[in-house]
């Protein structure tokens, strides 16, 4: 069987995948309604009704702030709600079972440490006073027991750090003392695990009165049975101003923060509750402190924002993920505001919310918010069928990788089972990335990844077709997969390439089949899955006269399809199209007049479109047709 040209691969490269390969960008941040009031060290707290109530931090004026608002993720807004009854910054937020969120603590409009603690109900909006704390204090934590209570634990009285612990009881509104903390601490983080008890980590140690302020790497345990605390295993480095994160196996990541030496630490470890210990794990592409960590739905935590690590610290834009199976980082979209000391909350569809907080080194309150999408809509798959002769004629499916990690992708050559007359009774299938043969197969259960394969779920239902399961670099790269028939036979044939992994930072930028486009049944048809919950923006090309390759269709007509064959738009010549305008602003309008092309909003949830094109009266040759995400 004659090799594929190295000059046909190059341009099927050229013309089907090497145009605009920064159209789509994975798992980035949005923005959404601003903040009706600018604050920082505010708390954020998700409602049952899917809202976040926003509540306190210090405004624009540079005092704690009495104002509460909520965000609505159905509409990207927010609306004022009812008032604090006392102005407070660094206060902790409870949900508690009953729905209403207990705030408790903080620093009041005097700068000083407060004991008051007030409830707010979601079904009125209005907060009303409960009984106060023990002892006044502000940068403490605050945890939800399973019996309903919630521990209060270290924090400061302006003068010193507290080592006192007390527990709040929703059903009488009363504080009660506990067990108090081996070691005094602020700006600590505590953790609720999986066996009942509470893990309190670093922070520091502080004596106004001296001056001095020293991270602690001690972490103890708290037992709600007991009301006692003992000592557990120390962080491998002193840390305060970190996070600590609850990861799916029962570990807890604890990453960043401030080390002895007075500056963000890159470093990150984990604490496995089983033996007690502390181990290290990868470290954070960027050292920070003041950030945020938040778990995902596909188990990873995404680290956002906080201060940078170089003097003098100012704001970060920069995230990343961590992946609990490979216990590495690796960055992600970057914030649109860069800020520290700000929230962020998980919401019911997967996004993660970022709001307030200070964008820049003067230390003004920021009013903006954004939102972090962990399965950002996508172009999940190509299907295309063409008939598949022999040279040139052969069936090209081409795809681009964006982002910042491998894609796992399964690429299927289908003949014998495609219900059509005609079909290719032996499909051969090859990957290339540019010239270079990645991978090739002629019967998939003859594969040495056959069991790979088998796990994707999407095997094909005949021996003697193909198929291809492999990870691939990202980073823009561009691949190619060649669909022949054994022994020089044609017939008729559907190339296929479906994304495996969607959790990981990177996805399929643009999709784009080619091949020789005849009339009747045997014409260019294109099909793709639009996964996620927005909508995307797309433009769709049926190429001819510019692909320079000898039998180019002349004059290309397009057509685009719902999943029940409704016509949604019809184009010939792209510059008599109706929508002309938006097809320029996409950059990547055809260069030949004759060609055709479709720019369109699409729902998304799994909704699948179909592109076709034909030549216009019933005229044959070779056509590309391509489907570019747009932002």
């Amino acid at each position: 069987m004659r090799r594929f040209s190295v000059r046909l691969l190059i341009l099927s490269a050229v013309y089907c995948l090497g145009l605009d390969r920064a159209a789509a960008t994975p798992f980035t941040f949005g923005g959404t309604g601003n903040l009706n009031t600018a604050r920082f060290n505010h708390t954020a707290t998700l409602l049952p009704n899917g809202k976040v109530l926003v509540a306190g931090g210090v405004d624009s004026n540079g005092d704690p702030s009495a104002s509460a608002e909520l965000y609505d993720p159905a509409s990207g807004t927010w609306s004022v709600t009812g008032s604090l009854k006392t102005g407070r910054q660094l206060h902790t937020a409870t949900l508690l079972p009953n729905g209403k969120v207990l705030v408790a603590g903080g620093l009041d409009s005097n700068g000083n440490p407060s004991t008051s603690a007030e409830l707010y109900d979601p079904a009125s909006g209005t907060w009303s006073a409960t009984g106060s704390l023990n002892t006044a204090r502000h940068t403490h934590t605050a945890t939800l027991l399973p019996n309903g209570k919630v521990l209060v634990a270290g924090g400061t009285d302006n003068l010193n750090s507290l080592a006192s612990a007390e527990l709040y009881d929703p059903a009488s509104g009363t504080w009660t003392a506990t067990g108090s903390l081996n070691t005094s601490r602020l700006q600590h983080t505590a953790t609720f695990l999986p066996n009942g008890k509470v893990l309190v980590a670093g922070g520091f140690a502080s004596s106004f009165n001296n001056g001095s302020q020293n991270p602690v790497a001690s972490a103890e345990l708290y037992d709600p049975a007991s009301g006692t605390w003992s000592a557990t295993g120390s962080l491998n480095t002193a840390r305060f101003n970190h996070t600590a994160t609850l990861l799916p196996n029962g570990k807890v990541l604890v990453a960043g923060g401030v080390d002895s030496s007075g500056n963000p630490v890159a470093s990150a470890e984990l604490y496995n509750p089983a033996s007690g210990t502390w181990s290290a794990t990868g470290n954070l592409n960027a050292a920070r402190d003041l950030h945020t960590a938040t778990s995902l739905p596909n188990d990873k935590v995404l680290v956002a924002g906080g201060e940078g690590s170089t003097f003098p610290f100012p704001p970060s834009a920069s995230a990343e993920l961590y992946d609990p199976a490979s216990g590495s980082w690796a960055a992600t979209g970057s914030l649109n505001t860069a800020r520290d000391l700000h929230t962020a909350t998980s919401l019911p569809n997967g996004k993660v919310l970022v709001a307030g907080g200070v964008d820049d080194s003067s230390f003004d309150p920021s009013a903006s918010a954004e939102l972090y999408d962990s399965s950002p809509t996508t172009l999940a798959n190509i299907s295309s069928r063409l008939p598949v002769q022999t040279g040139d004629n052969v069936l090209i499916g081409g795809f681009i990788v964006t982002g910042t990690q491998q894609k796992k992708v399964i690429i299927r050559a289908l003949g014998p089972s495609v219900p059509v007359p005609g079909a290719l009774a032996d499909p051969t299938l090859e990957l290339y990335s540019g010239s270079t043969l990645l991978e090739a197969n002629d019967n998939w259960v003859d594969s040495p990844n056959k069991q790979a394969i088998i796990d994707s779920g999407i095997a094909p239902s005949n021996n003697r077709e193909s198929a291809i399961v492999r990870a691939l670099p990202a980073n823009n790269s561009a691949y190619t997969a060649i669909v022949r028939g054994v022994n020089n036979t044609t017939g008729i044939g559907v190339v296929e390439v479906y994304d495996l992994d969607r959790s990981v930072d990177s996805k399929l930028a643009n999709i784009s089949t080619r091949g020789l486009v005849q009339t009747g049944d045997n014409v260019l048809i294109a099909g793709t899955i639009i996964l996620g919950e927005t909508p995307q923006k797309v433009i769709v090309r049926a190429l001819g006269p510019s692909t320079g390759v000898p039998g180019a269709m002349a004059d290309p007509t397009l057509e685009l399809r719902d999943s029940n064959g409704a016509l949604l738009e019809a184009n010939d010549n792209w510059v008599d199209s109706p929508n002309k305008q938006a097809i320029i602003d996409s950059t990547i309008p055809p260069k030949n007049n004759l060609e055709s092309a479709i720019v369109r909003t699409l729902p998304a949830n799994g909704a699948q479109y179909t592109a076709i094109v034909r030549g216009v009266n019933n005229t044959t040759g070779i056509a590309v047709v391509e489907i570019y995400a747009l932002q």
